[in-house]
């Protein structure tokens, strides 16, 4: 059996994900998550052999979790799903580690092969992007590493919180930091991204795929 971890803030598309892979022999659905923390918890403690995960989720969004879930987890298979085709968020999962990037609009035949493919070990990318996505990706993976790339993980989950609107109190509240460290690590950003305005920040933030415009 191919164990699968749903990973998406809606609970209605969870379930919908849900009936459909228990109609798909060889599947199972071990748990459920809304958001990328829980997630990475979900994983450490049902160890699934893929996960299905959204982008756009509050706290943590996917791409960041992906990256974290493929350190700590390393047999752990991550497929993007998204309603968006866009080069650049394609490439964000790619370098966050995921084995694959599936359009949510995919059929549930897709969406079985898609599973089969990355569980094999493979790379899936839905159809519809472009195979440039893949030109790109192998020409970036050699280069130097973007401005995004080179910020520290809490300096991109601080980055994520920021452009989701929480103030610097709220941050310190939700990672356990104090305020003084979050506006230490708002002020290394902001130097490293040549960015000093929170406007700039959301813009940056959506751009590279931390959020979406709809979150």
């Amino acid at each position: 059996m191919i164990r699968v971890l749903l990973a998406d803030d809606h609970a209605l598309v969870r379930a919908g994900l849900s009936a459909l892979l228990k109609g798909i022999a060889g599947v199972e659905v071990v748990a459920e998550a809304g958001d990328g923390r829980e997630a990475l918890a979900l994983i450490a403690k049902h160890r699934p052999h893929v996960v299905l995960m959204d982008i756009a989720m509050p706290g943590l969004n996917g791409l960041e979790a992906a990256a974290r879930a493929k350190k700590d987890f390393p047999g752990v298979r991550i497929m993007v799903l998204s309603m968006h085709v866009n080069e650049e968020y394609v490439l964000q999962a790619l370098r966050a580690g995921a084995a694959g990037y599936l359009l949510k609009g995919a059929s549930l035949q897709e969406l079985e092969m898609a599973i089969s493919a990355v569980a094999r070990g493979e790379t899936y990318l839905s159809p519809a992007m472009s195979k440039h996505v893949v030109e790109d990706y192998v020409r970036l993976v050699g280069g130097e590493a973007s401005a995004s790339e080179r910020l520290t993980p809490r300096q991109r989950e601080i980055l994520q919180l920021i452009a989701e609107g929480s103030t610097t109190k709220e941050i310190a509240a939700k990672l356990t930091l104090s305020v003084k460290t979050v506006e230490t690590h708002r002020t290394q950003l902001m130097e490293r991204l040549d960015i000093h305005d929170i406007a700039g920040l959301v813009r940056y933030a959506v751009r590279i795929g931390l959020v979406t415009p709809e979150t």
